[in-house]
């Protein structure tokens, strides 16, 4: 539990002190990132409570965008309670109508003889063996002296410790994200060292690494972005 605890701290430390596209490190009153011009979140004020809840309770967090749909989600709920309503009460009128009407003489029904089926006596065909995936959800692996293209998702100080990203990856993977694993960015030139990166998919191009990112941020990732690492 205290270790958990640990982690969770680890992950507020790391969203209000760096910056969520690049890892950067972060001033307390700073709006923009100084190495990629990220416009940064805000650490006070409404978002910014909000935002640590999220990460005590959850351990990770989607982004600051993630508050807007959820409005809409509570709005649409609100309104379809109230539909429930109207409809329950025009049930009750119906169920009147039809207590009305029971009243009427109704024909009764002539039996239709009963017919059997004869069961086929040759054999039956087998159903095809079903297929098991081999390898852990989120455990997938730069392919070795690769240099590509990629979707980095979030990363975590590697102060935090590797779980946490572990944890994140397999998240990501069951949430459908393509080719989810985890990258130490101190064996990486092209990456800041010192951090566990999550990363989703390996692309030929930064043109396809791009077409990507909005699934990403579909499936919870609106901080994602693509990223060249050199193999």
């Amino acid at each position: 539990m205290t270790e958990l605890l640990d982690e969770r701290q680890g992950a507020l430390r790391f969203v209000d002190e760096t910056c969520p596209r690049c890892g950067s490190r972060r001033a307390y009153d700073q709006r923009f990132c100084i190495d990629c011009g990220e416009p940064l979140p805000t650490v006070t004020g409404r978002i910014a409570s909000l935002r640590r809840r999220w990460i005590r309770r959850l351990g990770w967090y989607p982004g600051d965008w993630i508050w807007l749909p959820l409005l809409a989600l509570v709005v649409a709920a609100a309104g379809a309670a109230a539909a429930v309503v109207v409809v329950h009460h025009r049930h009750k009128g119906a169920l009147r109508v039809i207590t009305a009407l029971s009243s009427v003489p109704v024909a009764e029904p002539r039996a239709v003889p009963a017919v059997t089926a004869t069961a086929p006596t040759g054999t039956l065909p087998k159903p095809p063996e079903p297929t098991t995936a081999t390898g852990k959800p989120g455990r997938a692996v730069w392919p070795a002296g690769r240099t590509g293209w990629t979707i980095v998702l979030v990363s975590y100080p590697k102060t935090t410790g590797r779980p946490t990203a572990t944890q994140t990856a397999a998240q990501a993977a069951h949430r459908g994200l393509p080719d989810v694993g985890v990258l130490d960015s101190s064996r990486y030139a092209s990456l800041q060292p010192g951090y566990f990166v999550v990363f989703s998919g390996v692309y030929d191009s930064q043109s396809e690494a791009n077409a990507a990112i909005l699934t990403a941020h579909q499936a919870g990732f609106g901080a994602a972005y693509s990223r060249q690492i050199a193999g």
